[in-house]
């Protein structure tokens, strides 16, 4: 798996504890780039650096950190370049779910999932942005979702959470593009996660009615899509929101 497409390189990853995060970071590891693993979890975010270590022989750096907080997030990022020189590659991935039916949701349920999927992910981009606008280069992959292409009942939070994730990635990249930097988005469908396992089997069996080639997909399958939007070879992608779904959306 090691390779060197992402040699000398800087990568953030936020939710990198674990799922898809833990494996967008481990591509990047493996491709020979500094990763930095940020999490609010601390103990699995320590896990997650030994784990990153035992499989790709490279140390990661880690950040407890709220992608919330205007203040922490400026701090991680501004540290993350201090101590490797570099910031080149962005990677969005911290989000949460708070499902319900929209007449039975609340608005702090509404809150929490907009602050730390859409609010999150402009203030990691925004501080990220300072730091690669100086080295006209950079690398932004945004983590999106299906629920945002197509909806999805009892998610009207999350939905319009990434649905906000796509526009905000078309914006950032019609904004950056002439510096060198790309914004891009994924948008996994049904991925066998933590966040899917402690669905109810009747929940798992209609995702699976609604997939075409009827499984779920892998936390690694994302991330080799992601490390793809950040490397050099996606040099002209920029503005995409490519779904990884195994063909649900339209």
């Amino acid at each position: 798996m090691c390779n060197t497409r992402f040699e000398g390189k800087t990568a953030v990853v936020t939710g990198a504890a674990r799922g898809i995060g833990y494996q967008c970071a481990r591509q990047l590891a493996a491709g020979g780039a500094t990763v930095v693993l940020v999490d609010v979890l601390e103990d699995a975010l320590r896990q997650a650096a030994d784990k990153l270590q035992a499989e790709c022989g490279r140390a990661a750096l880690t950040c407890a950190a709220d992608v919330t907080d205007e203040a922490a997030v400026e701090k991680l990022l501004d540290e993350a370049a201090e101590k490797t020189g570099r910031l080149d590659i962005l990677i969005n991935n911290a989000g949460i779910t708070r499902d319900d039916l929209l007449l039975r949701m609340d608005a702090r349920m509404w809150d929490l999932v907009m602050a730390v999927n859409l609010k999150g992910t402009f203030l990691m981009t925004k501080h990220a942005a300072r730091h690669m606008l100086r080295q006209r280069y950079g690398r932004i992959v945004n983590l999106a979702s299906v629920s945002g292409l197509v909806g999805n009942p009892g998610q009207a939070n999350y939905s319009a959470s990434k649905a906000g994730v796509v526009g905000f990635t078309r914006t950032v990249a019609r904004e950056l593009a002439k510096r060198g930097i790309t914004c891009n988005a994924v948008a996994p469908g049904f991925i066998k996660t933590d966040m899917t396992d402690v669905l109810p089997e009747k929940a798992k069996e209609m995702a699976l009615a609604a997939i075409p080639m009827q499984r779920m997909g892998t936390a690694e399958e994302v991330a080799r899509v992601v490390a793809f939007l950040a490397s050099d070879e996606a040099a002209y992608v920029t503005g995409h929101v490519l779904p990884v779904d195994g063909g649900m959306a339209p």
